[in-house]
């Protein structure tokens, strides 16, 4: 599709493939990635959802999930912002081989960490590196809606090079009111001077920041030990934590699904799922999960951090009996409807799973 064609009035779902047509990179190691729908189809979402993309590394499909970085405000294209940590493969990957013209599978959107469920008169966003994304997503929704929005926005970097969509969110707040940015670095780049918060997060920047923080609602994403001060410094102010609202692709230590006590997977007793759609039976154990069983049997199920939080690998099961135990990738809804999780799903006796 064409910058001249005219969108088609229909929404995107993830059986059509995703086409780049551009990319850019943002800071060391971190590129945007803009893709738009093969048929010209607009996209729909939460702002703050994340999408699956299946990268074509050698050696197979991996499955990663990217939190979108574009704002459904905006619904000709979609936009991932990714970074390359130390020994990452799919987002290596995509840095040194995804460009214009090539084509990806993708699932989703999917999850929950948006504003649209948790509407609020004022918001305080507070990330660190790429957890910066959702919070792009949500203001430019919010700065789209053309009425003035009250969010004080706070992002931590290493050091001012570090800081993704800076110049982008500067325009924003300069546009309208009620955008208030506030950039934490722990160093400064040489050969230009800086003159934001300088050390790390703590709450006497907080109170710097936004003193009015206790009539905010709260959303935080960043690695976990960073998620975890800025919940240390919330709870030694007394802030409520029922307005605190984050989002990370890393196990939780804390508010995981209780453990089911009615059944305890058993490493000596044999189980047997049959994969529906693919005609294969598979031998395991109960302390298998289903995910592990699939991929010893030469099936691919889509799969995203393999922890119960992404909901990337979701199955339906049509027989039988599972031990599930996930950390939010699952509704209450679609369980009731039969799926569940590949990823923590444990076989007891035989199962079926339409996949």
């Amino acid at each position: 599709m064409s910058v001249i064609d005219k969108p088609k009035l229909a929404f995107w779902s993830d059986t059509e493939e995703l086409e780049c047509v551009s990319f850019l990179p943002e800071a060391p190691n971190v590129m945007t990635f803009c893709f738009q729908s093969v048929s010209g189809a607009l996209f729909s979402y939460d702002p703050g959802q994340f999408i699956t993309l299946e990268l074509p590394v050698p050696g197979g499909p991996l499955y990663r999930t990217y939190t979108i970085s574009s704002s459904p405000s905006r619904p000709t294209s979609l936009t991932v912002t990714v970074k390359a940590q130390a020994g990452s493969v799919g987002t290596r990957w995509m840095l040194d081989n995804l460009r214009s013209g090539m084509r990806l599978r993708a699932k989703g959107p999917a999850g929950n960490f948006s504003l649209v469920h948790h509407s609020a008169p004022k918001y305080l966003f507070i990330s660190a590196g790429s957890g910066i994304t959702p919070m792009m997503s949500m203001t430019t929704n919010l700065y789209d809606s053309g009425r003035d929005p009250d969010i004080v926005f706070v992002n931590c970097g290493r050091r001012p090079s570090d800081i993704i969509f800076r110049e982008a969110l500067e325009h924003m707040a300069s546009r309208i009111n009620g955008i208030d940015l506030k950039w934490v670095v722990e160093e400064t780049d040489p050969f230009k001077p800086w003159t934001g918060y300088l050390g790390t997060f703590n709450q006497l920047m907080l109170g710097l920041m936004a003193q009015d923080y206790l009539e905010r609602e709260v959303f935080c994403c960043g690695p976990e030990p960073f998620m975890q001060a800025v919940r240390e410094v919330l709870i030694g102010l007394g802030f409520d934590m029922d307005r605190y609202h984050q989002e990370s692709f890393h196990a939780p230590e804390i508010n995981a699904e209780e453990t089911p006590d009615d059944v305890i997977p058993d490493e000596k007793t044999d189980a047997v799922i049959e994969f529906l759609a693919s005609g294969i039976t598979a031998n395991c154990t109960q302390t298998d999960t289903v995910l592990a069983a699939a991929r010893s049997a030469g099936l691919v199920i889509p799969s995203g951090c393999s922890m119960g939080i992404c909901g990337t690998c979701k199955v339906r099961k049509t027989e039988g009996q599972v031990h599930m135990v996930h950390n939010g990738g699952i509704t209450d809804e679609d369980i009731e409807d039969g799926y569940i999780l590949a990823c923590c799903s444990n076989p007891i006796g035989q199962i079926k799973i339409d996949a």
